[in-house]
Order: structure tokens, then C-alpha cells, then sequence
């Protein structure tokens, strides 16, 4: 299909005479960012090259597209194999840049970024909004539907429902108009991203005496003291990476620095805190897009942005959302309530919101003789790595070997083959797991290279997976806490969804097609496996001793999976119920309404009490940035999938060789080349049942 999210890193093949033409009046030398089908030379890119090659590439791609279009006779393959090798070719050469802005971001970069963003959106909408590629299209579908196959098939469909989304069927100044707001869209989100990364970026907290640092694992100290020592200061440093924030709001015994930190992290990107902070407020970037966004659905004839968004997703109407969603609340809500009732009884007073994680974690120990920093010391990460590899070799037979050959952009990250029982190469993933300056916060994978097989070329799946797990000092390995365990195996899920592919066509392979709110299945099926007691005994070492985590504390572990199930549940209901709400009740007339929607979302589900100083909207990055717009639901939605997915593998045993080949074939292979209710009845049985997930979480339906 046409891609008509062009920003998302996939794969390439460039024509390389036009691309040498075109490239000669931008610099002496080959661009990097150029070449072909090998994978990126990031030791030789800098950002002067960006802008260059995107010009180049979408150069090329506009000539191409000017013979696809004037084709008299379209058939598939004159028209959408060529279409899936121009969408391969752009998402490829764009990808190691969207990667370096994520993992390494600069000034310099960022300028170049911000300067190809209106350029490829203009080439998305003016791609997406031809009437020749949509009439080829339709023709093709015509003419060839019944000897296409299922893959070819949704390749079309997708392709023809997204150019009717993309506004193909708009005239004139509504055309152009619609051209306007995709532009400004593109440029607001990078907005967005840039003022929360500059707000955490800017932040530092020094500390004279190390008796406020008291309750913090060693390694944090022992960086916060270089840190102050790399600013030429006495004292320690503290910076406001997420490794830092969650080891201060969950282990620090001071109040004080717990408030602290709670609330530099909260109003990010804000209207409160210093004048300095306040210039990166994203109060008016949020009111833009989301009167933007509303506009835009109306001008595709949907009353909202939230129905335009379910028009690609597995559920179907707004009231089918908010139906699931206050169903998963009212299920959550006496547990969370119990939960917090708990909670205070056992630090005999009214909590603020910066002593949850503090005496979550404090209750946790006394229930369950557990805790994220004691158990550090026994999840070193090459450890749990080679956990990962083996659960992965033992569920799909294939191996994983790193490889030295294949550069990266930082000493921190790794390249991987994954081959296949055969020893074939079939695919592979760039690891980059810890925390560092510049490098925007959580854990997430892309594409690098997405699986293709047409006439014009062949290209194996490769993805970047990146974490953000505090790094190891002092001779000592990197030591995970179990949840970082648990989203180092979420990512990989990710990954296998994008590796394991069987599907040719790119727009379709692997992750790329998939309706957005199940794309987080695999994902969260394979977190499973970090709580497998076969798998917890094989990870669990202790770094130093070498001893393994004794079973009694395995055991205690596990039990901690339903610890506050029910304040999770709800935390993610509020998340999920105010990001939809907001974009299926927007009124021009009243205009966004960020904070009094979330409070009317917090009056409804929630039972902490949330400071009126807190912004989390401010910095909520996966709907104002990313791709999570009237899709954050997508996580719970994913979560009774992946739940119900697992019970599978736990009727027939957890590493049980033909339930695993069934969820290969009907689901990680089939990417978005078949519709995801069909592909989960394939695997399961049936429709998705929501008491799997409710039984996993220890709450009552």
C-alpha cells in the first residue's frame, strides 16, 4: 500500500543515478544516509546529510510517481509493488534519522529534523491525496481482487481506506486546507517532544549533604557524585532521567526530595516552576493539536477525532471504548480501593501523591520480603539478556548472536542476528538499553528495516529496540530492577512481531498495518515470561555471589504481580478514559479543556489525590507526540488480548511447541495482512474474554 505514515523508520532502495545527481549539489562526498540496502553507517552521519538525503529521496520518489500515475493500464504490479518500493526506500533513509533524534538528540540534529518534517509531510499528503494513485488503486482491486492474495488483497484495502482518510475525496481550498493542518500537526508534536525533553534536560537538584540522599541504591549516588564533579561542583548532582525520578520517588527517605522530584517531573514541559521551565510550556502546542485534529475529522466527514481514529482499529465506535473502559474501572475500582485503604493504614496517615511509590514499595517489602533495589543486585543484565534469548529460542526456535561488524551510535548499543532453526539469517535488532543524556525517556522499538520481497528487491526485518535501565559503574555490570526485566521482554515482544514476519509487502509486514490497539500484544504476551518461575530461576543470579534468587523470594515475586492491581488498573483507566474523552468531546467553542476534562476523568476513577499543580497532560508524550492520539486505551484493549493469549499457553504449558506455532502462524507472522479479531480467533477459538486478564491480576470481575 501507499505509505501514508511516511515518519515510520521501514526499509529502502534507492535509484541510486538520480539519487547521485540530486546529491552532487549537496555535498562532495557519498551521503550516508544514502546507501542503498546496507544497514545505516552511523559513524558517518552527521546532521548536516539530513536534510540532503530526504530532499534526494523524496526527489526520486516524485519522479517515480509521476510514471505511476500517468500508467494507462494499472495492475498490481505496475503500480503497488513500485508504490511499496518508493514507501520502502523513504521510511529507510528516514529511519536512522528519527532514530539519532530519539537516542543521541543535539541541537544541530534537531534543526535538520524540524526542517525535513514540513518536506515529508508535504510529500505524505500530496501522495495520499492523488486522485490517479486512488483511481489505480480502485482498478486494481477491479480487475485483479480475485486472483490477489490475502496479503496483496489488504495491501489495496488499506491503501484505499487511507487514501479516503488522507482526504483524497476533498476539493479545492478543503484540500489544501487539509494539507495546512497534516504540515502544522507534524511540526507541533516534534514541539511537543522538544519542550519536555528540554524541561527534563534543564533540571538539576545539587545536595551538600549525602544524608538526603538516604534510601538510594548506590549507583545512583555514585553517578549523581560524578555528575557534580563533571560540573565542577562539591557535592552530588542529581539529573531528572527516568532512573533517576523512580528511584527517588520510590526508595528516597526524604519527603522533601520526593516532593521534589514528583514535581519537576510532573510539570514538565508546564506553566509552573521556574521562568526558565515555564518558556517550555506545552499548554498552547496542546489547545493547536487538538483543535486541529478535531478539524481535521470533520473536514473526513467523522464528528471527532476519536471516530476518525477507530475508523483503522479493532473496536469499532466511541461508546464500544468508553463502554470497555468503564467496565475495566468498575471491575478495578474496590480493589484499588482496598489497595489505598492498605496503604495509608500501614504509613498511618493521609498519603500525598509522592509517597505512593515510596510506601508501595515499603508495603511490598513487608508483605513480601521484596524489593525492586534488593532484587537488583540479582538481575545483571548480560543475565537476564541470555533469559530473553532463550525463552525466545525455546517458544519460536530461532537463535540470537551479536554481531560485531555492523556499527552502531553508541558505545552502549549492540546488533543481533536472528537466525531461524535452520541457521538462516532471517532478521535482526539494534539493542540500546540504558539512560543517558540526550536521550529521550522509556522504552520503545522501531523499525530500521522492514521485511520486503518484490521484484525490485529483497529486505530482511531489522529493529531497534531501546530501553532506558540505569547503567552499570565501578566494574559492575548494568543491574535491572525486575520491572526494567519486565520491559525489556515487552520490547522484544515488539520485536519478534516486527522479526517473525512472513508477509512481502511492507506496508503490511510486520508491526506496520497492525490496528493500533492490538498492536501491544505480543508485546505484552512475552511479559508473561519475566514472570514464569522456569525463567525467574534461570535470570535470577546475583551479580556478585552468583547465588541465585532463592525460590522462597521467587515465589514472593510472583505473588507481587497482583500487588495494587487495582491502583494500576485505574491509573491506566484514567489515562485512557482522559485521552479519549478529550479528543471525542472536543467543542471548538469551548476549546481544549485539558485540565478540567482530567478532572471530571479523575473525580470518575480515580483514589489518589493529585496536587492541582500537577500537568501531567504537559508531558503526556504518547498522545501529543507520538502515536497514541484517542488510542491510549490501546494498552488495556492489547492487555485483555495478551491476557486471554497467554491462558492459552498456560492450559497447554508455558512453553508448549504447538500452541507457540499457533500464535506464529496466526498471529506474529501475519503482520497487518489480516484483519487482528480474525487473527486472535484463529489463535484462540473465539472472541477475546476480559476474566483471563482480571484472573492474572488477582481482581474480581
Amino acid at each position: 500500500m501507499v505509505h501514508l505514515h511516511a515518519f515510520r523508520p521501514a526499509a529502502s532502495r534507492v535509484d541510486w543515478s538520480i539519487a547521485y545527481e540530486l546529491l552532487g549539489l549537496f555535498m562532495d562526498q557519498p551521503n550516508p544516509l544514502l546507501r542503498g540496502l546496507t544497514l545505516p553507517a552511523f559513524s558517518q552521519i552527521r546532521p548536516e546529510h539530513v536534510l540532503p538525503a530526504v530532499q534526494t529521496l523524496l526527489a526520486d520518489n516524485r519522479a517515480r510517481l509521476a510514471q505511476i500515475e500517468a500508467e494507462l493500464n494499472p495492475i498490481f504490479a505496475s503500480v503497488v509493488e513500485p508504490l511499496e518500493d518508493m514507501g520502502h526506500d523513504l521510511t529507510r533513509g528516514w529511519s536512522p534519522i528519527s532514530h539519532l533524534y530519539g537516542v543521541i538528540n543535539s541541537e544541530e540534529l534537531r534543526e535538520q529534523y524540524n526542517a525535513c518534517l514540513p518536506l515529508l509531510s508535504e510529500y505524505s499528503t500530496d501522495l495520499s491525496q492523488s486522485r490517479a494513485l486512488y483511481k489505480a488503486y480502485q482498478t486494481v482491486l477491479d480487475k485483479e481482487g480475485a486472483k490477489l492474495n490475502p496479503a496483496q488483497r489488504m495491501v489495496v484495502e488499506h491503501a484505499l481506506r487511507d487514501f479516503r482518510l488522507a482526504g483524497v475525496g476533498l476539493e479545492g481550498p478543503q484540500q489544501e486546507r487539509f494539507k495546512a493542518i497534516m504540515l502544522e500537526l507534524s511540526s507541533l508534536g516534534a514541539k511537543f517532544e522538544e519542550n519536555v525533553l528540554d524541561a527534563t534536560n534543564d533540571f538539576s537538584y545539587p545536595v551538600a549533604d549525602v544524608a538526603q540522599l538516604d534510601g538510594l541504591n548506590p549507583t545512583i549516588v555514585a553517578q549523581a557524585r560524578e555528575r557534580a564533579v563533571a560540573a565542577g561542583q562539591s557535592g552530588w548532582l542529581l539529573a531528572l532521567d527516568q532512573p533517576t525520578y523512580v528511584a527517588v520517588v520510590t526508595d528516597a527517605k526524604s519527603p522533601a526530595l520526593r516532593r521534589t522530584f514528583y514535581r519537576a517531573w510532573s510539570t514538565r514541559g508546564s506553566d509552573q516552576g521556574t521562568e526558565a521551565v515555564a518558556r517550555w510550556n506545552n499548554d498552547p502546542v496542546m489547545e493547536q493539536l487538538l483543535k486541529l485534529r478535531h478539524e481535521l475529522a470533520l473536514l473526513l466527514g467523522f464528528p471527532n477525532f476519536a471516530a476518525y481514529v477507530l475508523s483503522t482499529r479493532m473496536a469499532k465506535s466511541v461508546d464500544e471504548v468508553l463502554t470497555f473502559l468503564r467496565k475495566m474501572a468498575t471491575a478495578a475500582r474496590p480493589a484499588a480501593l482496598r489497595d489505598i485503604a492498605e496503604l495509608e493504614a500501614f504509613a498511618g496517615r493521609k498519603l500525598d501523591a509522592w509517597d505512593i511509590s515510596y510506601y508501595s514499595e515499603r508495603l511490598q517489602e513487608a508483605h513480601y520480603s521484596v524489593s525492586q533495589e534488593e532484587l537488583r543486585q540479582y538481575f545483571p543484565l548480560p543475565r537476564v539478556l541470555d533469559g530473553v534469548f532463550d525463552v525466545i529460542q525455546r517458544l519460536f526456535h530461532v537463535s540470537i548472536a551479536v554481531r560485531d561488524d555492523v556499527e552502531v551510535w553508541h558505545p552502549d548499543a549492540r546488533y543481533y542476528d536472528l537466525r531461524n532453526a535452520n541457521g538462516q539469517i532471517i532478521g535482526g535488532f539494534y539493542l540500546d538499553p540504558y539512560a543517558r543524556p540526550n536521550k529521550r525517556s522509556g522504552a520503545w522499538m522501531d523499525d530500521c528495516v522492514t521485511r520486503k520481497v518484490t521484484p525490485a528487491g529483497n529486505a530482511l526485518p531489522v529493529a531497534y529496540l531501546v530501553c532506558n535501565a540505569l547503567p552499570g559503574n565501578g566494574g559492575k555490570p548494568a543491574l535491572l530492577t525486575h520491572d526494567d526485566v519486565v520491559t525489556l521482554f515487552h520490547e522484544f515482544g515488539h520485536g519478534l512481531h516486527h522479526m517473525l514476519t512472513r508477509v512481502d509487502y511492507p506496508s503490511v509486514a510486520g508491526t506496520n498495518g497492525v490496528a493500533w490497539d492490538a498492536i501491544e500484544l505480543p508485546s505484552q504476551f512475552l511479559e508473561n515470561y519475566a514472570w514464569d518461575p522456569q525463567v525467574l530461576a534461570q535470570i535470577a543470579v546475583h551479580h556478585a555471589t552468583g547465588e541465585a534468587l532463592p525460590a522462597a523470594k521467587v515465589a514472593q515475586l510472583i505473588r507481587t504481580r497482583s500487588f495494587q492491581a487495582g491502583l494500576a488498573t485505574l491509573r491506566q483507566c484514567e489515562f485512557s478514559l482522559f485521552d479519549f474523552r478529550l479528543h471525542a468531546e472536543y467543542d471548538p467553542a469551548q476549546g481544549a479543556r485539558v485540565r478540567e476534562l482530567l478532572a471530571e476523568v479523575r473525580a470518575e476513577v480515580s483514589v489518589i489525590a493529585i496536587p492541582a499543580w500537577n500537568r501531567y497532560p504537559n508531558n503526556f508524550s504518547h498522545i501529543f507526540a507520538g502515536g497514541y492520539a484517542a488510542g491510549y486505551y490501546s494498552y488495556k484493549w492489547a492487555e485483555v488480548l495478551a491476557a486471554d493469549a497467554f491462558a492459552a499457553f498456560q492450559e497447554a504449558g508455558s512453553f508448549d511447541q504447538v500452541t507457540a506455532q499457533r500464535f506464529v502462524d496466526a498471529i506474529l507472522s501475519q503482520g497487518g495482512a489480516r484483519d487482528a479479531l480474525e487473527a486472535f480467533v484463529a489463535f484462540r477459538g473465539r472472541e477475546p474474554d476480559i476474566e483471563p486478564l482480571l484472573k492474572l491480576h488477582g481482581i474480581a470481575a
